[in-house]
């Protein structure tokens, strides 16, 4: 029964992402024709500062929906799950309007003094208006994902994608072409409102599924207690993780200058790797992250049944479909590089991004795996800490080497990190298998 679960959950997530990441890469070739690779630079630092506050808004509270439905359902306590849900919904609630008001307060001083680029003011006002309906959705996505009905979060994700490329192009139309400025608000502003949808029809999903599988509540044990156990700890290491992540995003234009670059160059150049070469390096990464998402809850029943043969089993099995997936992904985007850059950017420096980045994608695609295996057994705590320390050997390597070595430091960078990460997290899952051996 789990494994027909996983794999049917995993073939339609994965079909899906197939769908809205083709949508997306089509509307970010338009959108960087639109307003450039400068433009996309600038929008990529305007998304680090808000994805720092979303960190916050979230504060863990989707992975702590997740892991608590599947305990209830683990130990066969449904009527617990509208307990839970309640609770979890409160949590997001809370800290989603708590980021709203940091944000939209802090507006000014963040452009001004940390991304240093006044032009991101007005889209990171804009933005905090979003953080309610990003942590509301997330607790939403975790109880969806727990109780096996992906299919109701992934058709609003297609919804809020298909809304959000309409409303961006509808407002981009006003902006008159070369106004980066203007041009970064009306993609944030159109994201908003794609948001705000997302968050209506997640809630009018919801009230329909409660109806219909948890109409009686009955009060769990401990819950919570148990979910601030979950999510508290992780939303101060991924505080402290997305802190730094956002740090080192913003010092790479500024490294880049040191290193020679003009103001437009350093952010062209940040623009063609992170806008540009790395969308398409993790496009066809879907099927691994539907399966590395999907693991979560099924690991987590089985731990709760005691079930460690089936853990090793599907861990296993996810692993090596991992391997065989990403060598072969790695060895396409390295031999058609150019063809991928010309053919989606018109580029032919993203190609060769492309071609220096496809080495890495074993790494990066297995990691995905190993990640979701560790939370599924009740590690996440380490996956954090593993991250953490990712992100601030990045932070350290981008004060030191960007300055003196430009752009190709920067790449090395991404390599050393992500191993680094890999080697760490692929140790502590083998740990962890041996000891439920």
């Amino acid at each position: 029964m789990l494994q027909r679960r996983l794999f049917y959950n995993t073939v339609l997530l994965t079909c899906s992402a197939l769908v809205m990441n083709c949508i997306g890469m089509a509307f970010q070739a338009w959108l960087v024709g639109r307003i450039g690779s400068v433009g996309i630079g600038l929008y990529q630092l305007t998304v680090s500062v808000s994805n720092l506050i979303a960190t916050f808004a979230i504060s863990g509270i989707r992975f702590a929906t997740t892991r608590l439905v599947s305990e209830e359902l683990g130990q066969s306590n449904i009527g617990g799950i509208r307990s839970a849900i309640r609770r979890c919904m409160a949590y997001a609630l809370f800290f989603g309007m708590a980021a709203a008001v940091i944000l939209r307060s802090l507006a000014q001083p963040l452009g001004f003094l940390w991304v240093r680029d006044a032009r991101t003011v007005l889209s990171l006002r804009i933005a905090a208006y979003s953080m309610p309906c990003i942590s509301l959705c997330a607790a939403l996505s975790g109880y969806f994902t727990a109780c096996g009905r992906v299919w109701k979060p992934t058709l609003v994700h297609l919804i809020e994608q298909i809304a959000g490329i309409f409303l961006v192009s509808v407002f981009l139309q006003q902006v008159p072409l070369g106004d980066v400025e203007k041009s970064c608000a009306a993609v944030t502003l159109g994201r908003l409102l794609a948001d705000l949808l997302s968050l209506l029809l997640m809630l009018l999903f919801y009230w329909d599924d409660r109806v219909r599988h948890y109409g009686t509540e009955v009060g769990g044990k401990r819950i919570t207690s148990r979910m601030l156990r979950i999510a508290m700890p992780l939303a101060v290491s991924a505080y402290a993780r997305s802190a730094l992540s956002t740090l080192q995003h913003l010092l790479v234009p500024r490294g880049l200058r040191a290193a020679g670059y003009s103001s437009d160059g350093a952010l062209s150049g940040y623009g063609t790797v992170h806008g540009m070469a790395l969308p398409i390096v993790f496009f066809p990464s879907c099927l691994l992250a539907a399966a590395a998402e999907l693991i979560v809850p099924e690991l987590t029943e089985a731990q709760m049944r005691n079930d460690m043969r089936s853990i090793r089993r599907h861990t296993k099995l996810l692993l090596r479909m991992g391997l065989r997936f990403s060598l072969l992904t790695g060895a396409f985007l390295f031999v058609f590089s150019d063809r991928l850059g010309q053919v989606v950017y018109h580029s032919g420096d993203v190609g060769h991004y492309i071609r220096i980045l496809a080495p890495l994608v074993p790494i990066i695609y297995i990691d995905m795996i190993v990640d979701g295996c560790l939370k599924g057994m009740g590690q996440q705590m380490w996956s954090m800490g593993i991250n953490i320390l990712d992100a601030l050997l990045g932070l350290l390597l981008v004060i030191v080497l960007l300055p003196r070595y430009g752009l190709p430091a920067y790449l090395g960078i991404l390599y050393l990190t992500e191993l680094v990460n890999f080697v760490l997290s692929a140790q502590r899952l083998r740990r962890c298998l041996k000891d439920s051996a």
